[in-house]
Parts: structure tokens; sequence; C-alpha cells
């Protein structure tokens, strides 16, 4: 078995600089000539667009939360399948994850670091270069990482990034400071506002909402990458990962009781992109393609309507709140995909999914399937979440329980289908879709409608691609 060279990039905190780091790694790597492999650690979306720029190749999570613990290792060798190194960005501080977690395995069991990126570094055997930011300290920066090398002896903290620093002056006691500690510092990245990324109510802005933008940051960012750190250095720690014993996750052998059939054949699942439907993950099309589809995107701010052929809809999350105003003046596909949910067609959405959808988001009017008014609010909504399905849906069967994540600062009201018991929920009508672990019921479901604010990772929720294939197929003979 070839190794794979691999490195995590985790900072002591959110905010420390982290993806742009390793952002900039990636782009010096590949400009080196290697095939750079892009992951992150935790359910984020926005991160692993900038990653996916830098290595024209698209970013990946690992998560465990969402996956569980056995596929993480798995899915880091199908995603770097044929790459030189792979480059894992963490997710807030190293140790930062869900706490009180009871989950078994190899990594967080009574730590309460679940899901965190010393967890997948654990997992996956990585050795972890620690960004530390700079700014406002001088030698109590040896302290500070000091502790994090000493607090759990499986991580391997193999080296230092040391960033935000002021002047040569700054950057000589530091590592002056850091010397004593053994931990080879792989360089000091200046100051330089010119390399900050916008961002806004949830975090950077994704880069397919600003291409031509992040294609003028990434030379620069490259560039000042190759000038400050040592990359032989890098890759020297990351080609000292150990061997990583595990077999490469395969939407394939996932799916073997539903092998693809004639291409003529293929139900044909058109999944919502653009800048108002960015956040995805690419495990979802390759389980798709395997389970027998066709996959077609499309965007809903330029499309007049759904792809040609058209047998089930994807819309997954995004910032429909900062393009509602294109969204509602596409009147002729918000009226298609209603007339095609009344019809039976099958619709999986998640959070920006179900907005859109809804009757309104911010008073503009939108697809109108289901009779939700959602708007903009000063709250913010993040975390993980244990649900169990209650109704069949074209993704889950009633009773599946779940692990997903939300994230979001809008409401949608009402918050679910109604109840089966007020006379309503049978049948073709919706009913909520989702108990989450604390009561709550949530989102809407139906034998063709799955919508809701939750995002779930489909690798770690066996079948559902092969069901929601199988309910486009159903859809397809219905309409003939």
């Amino acid at each position: 078995m070839v190794n794979l060279p691999r490195v995590v990039i985790a900072a002591t905190r959110s905010g420390d600089g982290k993806t742009t780091v390793a952002t900039g790694i990636m782009a010096a790597l590949r400009a080196r000539g290697l095939r750079v492999s892009p992951h992150k650690v935790g359910p984020d979306y926005i991160d692993p667009s900038y990653h996916a720029a830098a290595c024209g190749a698209p970013g990946r999570n690992l998560d465990p939360w969402l996956v569980g613990e056995k596929l993480v290792a798995p899915l880091l060798r199908h995603g770097a399948r044929g790459a030189g190194v792979a480059v894992i960005e963490g997710v807030m501080g190293l140790f930062d994850g869900v706490a009180g977690t009871g989950a078994a395995g190899t990594g967080a069991a009574g730590r309460g670091d679940y899901a965190s990126t010393a967890h997948v570094a654990r997992l996956t055997g990585a050795p972890v270069v620690l960004v530390v930011g700079a700014a406002g300290t001088s030698r109590s920066i040896a302290a500070i990482v000091h502790g994090f090398a000493g607090w759990d002896p499986s991580v391997r903290l193999a080296g230092v990034v040391l960033n935000q620093v002021s002047s040569q002056r700054h950057e000589a006691v530091l590592r002056e400071a850091l010397g004593p500690a053994g931990i080879p510092v792989i360089g000091a990245l200046p100051r330089d506002a010119a390399l900050r990324t916008p961002s806004r109510h949830l975090g950077l802005v994704p880069a397919a909402e600003r291409p031509g933008s992040v294609r003028a940051w990434l030379p620069a960012l490259r560039e000042m990458v190759a000038r400050h750190l040592d990359l032989d250095l890098l890759m020297g720690i990351a080609r000292s990962a150990p061997e990583l014993v595990a077999d490469p996750w395969s939407a394939e052998v996932q799916l073997p009781e539903n092998p693809p059939g004639p291409r003529s054949a293929r139900p044909r699942v058109a999944v919502a992109a653009g800048p108002a439907f960015t956040f995805g993950y690419a495990e979802h099309d390759e389980l798709l393609t395997a389970a027998g589809a066709d996959v077609v995107t499309f965007d809903p701010l330029v499309a007049q309507g759904l792809p040609e052929g058209t047998d089930a809809l994807v819309v997954g999350g995004g910032f429909p709140e900062v393009h509602v105003d294109r969204l509602a003046a596409n009147v002729a596909l918000g009226d298609q995909v209603r007339q095609r949910a009344a019809a039976g067609m099958p619709i999986v959405a998640e959070c920006a999914g179900l907005l859109w959808l809804g009757r309104t988001l911010d008073a503009h009017p939108q697809c109108g399937v289901l009779p939700a008014r959602a708007r903009m609010t000063g709250k913010l909504t993040l975390g993980y979440r244990e649900a169990t399905a209650l109704r069949d849906t074209p993704l889950v069967a009633a009773g599946t329980r779940v692990r997903a994540h939300e994230f979001h600062r809008t409401v949608s009201e009402p918050a679910h289908g109604p109840e089966p018991e007020h006379g309503h929920g049978h049948g073709h009508e919706h009913g909520p879709a989702w108990e989450l672990a604390d009561g709550t019921r949530h989102g809407w479901a139906g034998p063709g409608l799955l919508a809701s604010y939750l995002h779930l990772h489909w690798a770690g929720v066996p079948h559902a691609a092969t069901r929601l294939v199988g309910a486009a197929h159903a859809a397809r003979r219905a309409a003939r």
C-alpha cells in the first residue's frame, strides 16, 4: 500500500488565520507540481470552496459526527486517490469538539473533543501544524505552544506557523522563545490586509460567489506562503505520517445492490447550484451516480426551468437571502417547481432549499411549495443535531435516526408540517419531518418531499441516495 503524505493545519482558536494559511499552503504546493487533495474538518461548506479554488479539486469534509469515526480515514483516502499530499484544515481550536459525548471508537470517548481537529488527526494518523496568531504577544507564545504540544500525547504537534507577525524583530523574538520547545517553526507570515477575505453573517463569503476576486487573491497568497514558509520542511512533516491502514471509501461499494443501468434508463436528478446554493458535499453526486442517476446542476438565479427530463430535485444550502430579489424574479422556475412538486416529483431540500420552497423569504415570493414564511434574524442557530425521521420521505424511511448539523440566521414559520393528530399529515399531505433529541419537531415531509434546516452527509446515511434514485425512477414511470 502506497502511503499518503498528509498534514493537519490546526489553530489555537478561531480567527488565527488557519483558512488563509491552509489555502495558501495548498496553492503553493500545487504550484510546485504536486496534486494536492484538500480537506476540512467538520461540516463547513465555505472553507472548502476556497480549498477547491486553490487545488482545482473538490474540497472534501471529514466529520466523525456526520459520517461516523470508521468512515473518516476511508473518505480521506477516497478524496486523496492519486494525490501527492493531503492537506486537512482544522476547525476552531485544535481540541474544540463536542463535549460530553459518549461515542466509542478510536478517538474521543471521555475526552470531550469528539469531531474536533485533534480527533480527526488521531483517526487519520496525521501530524499537526499549529497556526498561532502572534498579534499582541511575544515570548508568551512559547507557553501557548508548549501547552498545546503536551495536552494530548496521541496528537503529534510537528510544527508551528506564526501568523500576523508585525516585523522581523517580532519574528526573531518569537523564534527565540520557541527554540527550547524543540518544535520546528515552519515560517512566519506578516500582517497583510490585502490577503484578508470578506465575511458576512455566516462567515467567509463563499468562493463561488466571488470567483473573480478569488482568482486575483490566490496568486498573492500563494507567493507569500512560498516566500515565508519552508515548504520542504512542511512536506517532510507530511511524509512522516505513518501508513494509513484503511481502504478508500467507494460510492459503488456502498450501493452494491443497485448498479447503474443503461444511461437512457437513468433517472435525472437536478441539483441546484450557482451563487445562491453553494453548499454541498461532493460525495452526494457520487452516490447518486453510483445509485443509477444522471446528475445535472442548474442555477435557479438564471434558469427559466428545470433541466430537461428532471425526475427529482435536490436543493442544498447556501445564501438565498442574499439573492432573494433574483430568486423572486424568476417566476417561471418557481411556478414549475411548485407544479412539479404537486404532481409528485421527489424533492430533497436543506436549509436554503427549505427557504426557497416556502411561500416568502423576507417578504419576497418564492416557490410556494410549502405554506411557510421565512425571514432573516439576528440570531445564529449553529450546532450538531440528532434526529429521527417521523415519516417516509424520498431520502429516508420513517424511524431512521440521523446525525446532522444546522447553520443559519433565519427562521421559517411554521417550523414544521401539521401534526397527524390534527387531521392532516396523511396521504400526500406534508407532516413534520424530524423529531430532535430534545423532543422538538422540525421540517416538512411526505412521500415526495423532505425539507428542513438539517444538513446531512449521505455517506453517513446508508442507502439514502438509493432511496432517492428509486423515488425518481417511480416518478418517471408515473409520468408516462
